[in-house]
């Protein structure tokens, strides 16, 4: 993969995994920050990214392992940077419909989660993201089913409590 193949690869897929990620995590700075680590290493390997298959479910592999890494780092009592220092950063609200599912995903347990995202989210197969993930596809197809039920829910659940908070008002 010459630089501009790598250039096209990135541009095309840095926004889309960044989604993904932060839709695994549920943190937008983190999955950022992830995404792009795992492009550097991508760029670094680049020869071996080239006989991959999915290139872009390496990167997004990567960006996973990475982030999971990075949280464990800082449950062992890393303290995170210091916010005083940084420069203030602005941006336009988010979605109130995206920061609900984001929310609930996160209530999900890991492996549920990271399944709904890489079927619904990144469009991936059944049989790819077992491949990806190292389970067996009825894994996934239970997780799946698990995850959607135990989504419904916390979605439902949400909706009825704005819409009963909105009739008490």
């Amino acid at each position: 993969m010459d630089e501009q193949e790598f250039d096209d690869f990135y541009v095309a897929g840095f926004a889309r995994l960044t989604g993904q990620i932060y839709a695994m995590i549920g943190d937008r700075d983190e999955a950022e920050e992830c995404v792009q680590e795992a492009f550097i290493r991508a760029w670094a390997n680049r020869r071996h990214l080239e006989l991959a298959n999915h290139p872009e479910a390496w990167v997004r592999t990567t960006a996973y392992r990475l982030a999971v890494s990075r949280w464990r780092r800082l449950k062992l009592g890393r303290r995170p940077a210091d916010r005083a220092v940084a420069p203030a950063v602005s941006a336009p609200p988010p979605d109130e419909n995206r920061v609900a599912l984001i929310r609930a995903l996160n209530e999900l347990p890991d492996a549920q989660r990271r399944a709904l995202v890489l079927h619904h989210i990144c469009d991936l197969p059944v049989q790819q993201i077992a491949e990806e993930t190292g389970v067996p596809a009825g894994t996934v197809k239970a997780r799946l089913s698990r995850g959607r039920v135990a989504l419904a829910a916390l979605l439902e659940s949400r909706a009825d409590g704005i819409q009963g908070g909105a009739t008490h008002a």
